[in-house]
Parts: C-alpha cells; structure tokens; sequence
C-alpha cells in the first residue's frame, strides 16, 4: 500500500463495512456510523502490519491486511460493486501464502457473525468456525455476536 493508496483503502474499507452491516443491530446509530467511518480513513496511516491492495485498471476495489499476530489474517474489504469477482479469495490465499511461508500451522480469522458472505469466503478457503460468541468492540463501542476461525494446515 502506497501513501496514493490510503483514501481509496478508507472508501473501499467504509463501502464494504456499510453494505456488509446493513442488518445489524446497532449499526444503524450515527455515532456507531461516524467511528467506523473514521477508523477505515485513519487505519492507512497507523497499519504497521502487511497491508496489500487488489487494483483493476488503477483503481483500488479491495485490501487486506495481516496485523497484531503474524498468523492473523486482520482484515479482507472487497468494494461491494467488486464483490463476487475472486478478488477477496486472491486476498485471502496471498495472506495464506505468506503464513505458512512464515512456517505457522494454522491461520486466524475472525468476522461479525452476521457476515454470511464472509463465513462463505473463508469456509471455502478451508477455515472453520472454532468459536462464536459476543465481544465489545471498542472502536465501535458496541458489542457485537462474532466467530473466530481457523485452517489448519498439513
């Protein structure tokens, strides 16, 4: 990710979030709304981890990263015209690639449990739910129902 790269990463990152909660409790709140906002147009500049972006012809329609844990796949964000196209499974098998590349048995995942599409993503990619439950998110200040997932490999 280029310096270039940080507004379009904010637009994807808040597109995909906003078409992605449409039915989840809570999100409909304005200052729920205004902090994911911000946290998707401020994460750029403070990512320390490996953050990649898929481009077609130029444009930015999707990003990852791999933060916090190096076996931790921390975000996939696909702009919601893109979405359907491979784009979050290229993401996805990139961030495998390099964790098993980097020698770890498995790779972690977690999503909103609402994320139907998500769930699809990463089951497909060989993960499995291995817990569900409620967590506070702190950006947010809301809780919410998530699951964390895992692949194992070999």
């Amino acid at each position: 990710m280029t310096v270039a790269d940080h507004h379009m990463v904010g637009e994807v990152g808040f597109a995909a979030w906003k078409s992605s909660s449409a039915e989840e409790a809570g999100f409909s709140q304005a200052h729920v709304i205004e902090r994911a906002r911000n946290a998707f147009f401020d994460y750029p500049v403070a990512a320390k981890g490996d953050v990649v972006v898929a481009e077609l012809e130029g444009r930015v329609v999707g990003w990852g990263a791999r933060e916090n844990e190096p076996d931790y796949i921390s975000d996939i964000w696909i702009d919601p015209i893109h979405q359907g196209r491979g784009i979050g499974s290229a993401l996805v098998r990139h961030f495998l690639a390099c964790i098993i590349a980097d020698g770890f048995n498995f790779a972690k995942i977690d999503t909103r449990a609402s994320n139907v599409g998500a769930i699809r993503l990463y089951e497909r990619a060989g993960f499995s739910i291995v817990w569900r439950g409620e967590r506070f998110d702190a950006g947010l200040g809301i809780s919410l129902e998530k699951v964390h997932m895992e692949r194992h490999f070999g």
